[in-house]
């Protein structure tokens, strides 16, 4: 009888498998019907051209070409949709965010290195980690954070001025960048200091933060298998497998994630005995006890019952905003010198704008610095042709019909005004295209023009009616997975650019700069592979 049962329970296994996979793969849907470009390989698809580091003209292809709905294909001919659809794209951020949700593998990958944090959640769960982080990302908490953002930001004047006290010095301002953006994020988010910005960093847990994004990306081509890898594995043995494992990539990984879930666990235990001892202990930490992990921890000893996180939870959002605001907001930054540094006019408006407001060179105040209309335009700008995240990843969790705002015409030359998508249909959001529609922003979409914001911008901007939370831009995305962070990013640009500007000068290099596409974009000099952006610094000449 077991036998049979057995027997029966692999066939129903196995046929629900087939279907599964006929299903996604070769059952005939709408998406048959959209425009697309060909498939490069049944094995790979589209994915080689949709990854590939200098595949910048595949995505403008994709929005040129095809328009805003387009059919593309992953490994063994999975059908995946790419859209930027204003209306579309509102479905899926906003209207019904938790059909369109995060990739399981996604999530469950992120909840395996990073904890249960934001980026491993969905549903009630990341609804209420939302509302106890939303009161420390308010405008409020950032004019009491602004000190700390100066004051790391004169160490990084500090150490630039020393190296070009004696002229101008070609200095790889990525490098420079990342270690800012990783300290005021420290200081600033957990209440902790990771690099005194003088020489390199020594500090294990910021030294793991930086290598995590290029650990993981050295394991790309499993990712997405994940969610099946760990169904398979029972949770007791999953650790003792990963020892085991005998992969040196994954093996590398695996240890960055032990040393970042250790230190994360280190300061939470510290912050939370301070907490306990009163403000008074709290005031003797980095941060002063206002930084975003002490507010958390108040927040959530003074919530209702239902509403406290469980520490492992808390301890999940520390890792998880360090690394999500720290490459998006250091690669920023470093495009945004690059584009100085390659418009020597809008580098000079620039600085004379902020060295006008600060009246002697003084620190500007929070309410002076955001309302600089030019500083502001530059960030806008920058953001919207350069998205550090250029495509975000969406997944169908049941059978689903997609509108849009315009028909498209189909293979068959009728016009189609919804997309049917089957159940666990990958949707591909193109920000990059969105972001630089000729149809939205005008023919002139493709060039870096500040001055854009200074005037009325184009009706078509409001009429399209973007679901992002930013400026009319796809950038920092939208709806209740939108960038929890956006207003502590373009504080800290904004912050980072007053001071900078004011004191250097800045030239390109002779070497050839290359912007790579990535999950987030980063720059590469002449042949070498290894990010880097180097740029000649000199000191402003001042009356």
């Amino acid at each position: 009888m077991l036998t049979l049962l057995a027997q029966a329970a692999l066939i129903c296994g196995t046929s629900w498998v087939l279907w599964k996979f006929v299903r996604q793969y070769v059952v005939k849907t709408a998406l048959d019907n959209l425009p697309g470009p060909p498939s490069s390989s049944f094995l790979y698809g589209n994915l080689k051209q949709l990854y590939d580091k200098n595949g910048w003209a595949f995505h403008r292809e994709l929005g040129e070409k095809y328009g805003p709905a387009v059919l593309l294909h992953g490994k063994f001919g999975r059908k995946l949709l790419y859209v930027f659809d204003p209306k579309a794209m509102h479905t899926i951020a906003v209207k019904e965010q938790y059909i369109y949700d995060e990739a399981q593998w996604f999530l469950r990958m992120n909840h395996a290195t990073l904890g249960p944090g934001l980026l491993a959640t969905t549903g009630d769960e990341h609804r209420r980690q939302r509302k106890l982080l939303n009161p420390a990302f308010n405008i409020n908490h950032m004019r009491e954070m602004i000190p700390v953002f100066y004051e790391v930001t004169h160490k990084l004047r500090q150490a630039i001025e020393s190296s070009v006290s004696n002229g101008a010095t070609e200095i790889n301002m990525v490098n420079w960048m990342g270690r800012t953006a990783l300290e005021l994020m420290g200081q600033a988010g957990l209440g902790y200091s990771f690099d005194p910005l003088v020489e390199d960093s020594k500090d294990s847990y910021g030294t793991a933060l930086k290598l995590f994004v290029p650990a993981l990306y050295a394991l790309s081509g499993y990712l997405q298998f994940y969610n099946y890898l760990e169904a398979m594995i029972p949770a007791p043995l999953r650790r003792k497998v990963a020892e085991w494992l005998p992969h040196e990539n994954f093996q590398k990984f695996r240890k960055i994630v032990d040393t970042m879930h250790d230190q994360s666990v280190h300061i939470y235990r510290e912050k939370r005995a301070a907490l306990e001892r009163g403000d008074e202990a709290l005031k003797q930490q980095v941060g002063e006890g206002k930084d975003l992990m002490s507010i958390l921890l108040r927040a959530n000893m003074a919530a209702e019952a239902e509403d406290r996180l469980p520490e492992d939870q808390l301890i999940g959002q520390m890792s998880t905003l360090t690394i999500a605001a720290m490459d998006t907001t250091s690669n920023a930054l470093s495009i945004t010198m690059y584009l100085l540094a390659k418009h020597p006019e809008a580098q000079a408006k620039l600085r004379q704008e902020i060295m006008d407001a600060q009246a002697g060179g003084k620190d500007l105040g929070y309410d002076d610095l955001v309302s600089l209309p030019y500083l502001d335009a530059v960030c806008r700008e920058t953001l919207r042709l350069h998205a550090p995240a250029p495509f975000r990843f969406r997944e169908t969790r049941e059978d689903v019909v997609l509108p849009l705002s315009e028909p498209v015409r189909g293979r068959d030359g009728k016009m189609i005004s919804e997309i049917p998508l089957p159940k666990d249909t990958t949707v591909l959001v193109g920000v990059i295209s969105s972001n630089t529609s000729k149809a939205i922003w005008g023919e002139d979409a493709y060039e870096w023009k500040p001055e854009r914001w200074l005037s009325p911008l184009p009706e078509t901007v409001a009429e399209a009616k973007i679901p992002g939370v930013y400026s009319n831009l796809m950038t920092f995305w939208g709806g209740g997975r939108a960038c929890i962070g956006f207003k502590f990013s373009q504080l800290e640009m904004k912050v980072v650019l007053s001071v900078l500007m004011s004191t250097f000068h800045f030239e390109l290099s002779e070497k050839p700069i290359h912007w790579n596409l990535a999950g987030v974009v980063y720059p590469t000099a002449g042949t070498d592979p290894a990010p880097a952006l180097p740029i000649k610094v000199s000191l402003v000449k001042k009356s």
